[in-house]
């Protein structure tokens, strides 16, 4: 059973992660057997900025980026009331001008000679 994503929700991806030093947001930390590395899994913070019709969601993350992904994930949820109140500075906010996969789907791209 996927999840019902609308606009503006927050969610919390879990990201699994390896390098040499975990950082501090860092949960299951488990070391590679014979070596330097360890593998573990970080929560990113992101909000829904569009919901596409093919079960998929478009999030923007912290930093801007806007990523596709399934709802069936399994690493994707929503985020509680709790985690909203305590998490909420880690979260996006969409502004009223921040632009979804829809407009630029039906922005027209300029003809060649226009590039001239």
């Amino acid at each position: 059973m996927t999840a019902h994503f609308r606009p503006g929700d927050y969610v919390i991806y879990r990201k699994q992660k390896c390098s040499v030093h975990p950082g501090r947001h860092a949960k299951d930390i488990y070391p590679a057997p014979y070596g330097d590395f360890y593998s573990y899994e970080v929560d990113k913070f992101w909000t829904v900025m569009a919901v596409l019709p093919n079960d998929q969601i478009v999030v923007c993350t912290r930093r801007g980026k806007q990523l596709t992904l399934g709802t069936g994930d399994p690493a994707l949820r929503r985020a509680h009331w709790f985690e909203r109140f305590l998490f909420r500075h880690r979260f996006p906010v969409l502004k009223p001008g921040d632009s979804t996969p829809a407009e630029h789907a039906t922005a027209q791209s300029p003809a060649p000679d226009e590039l001239a």
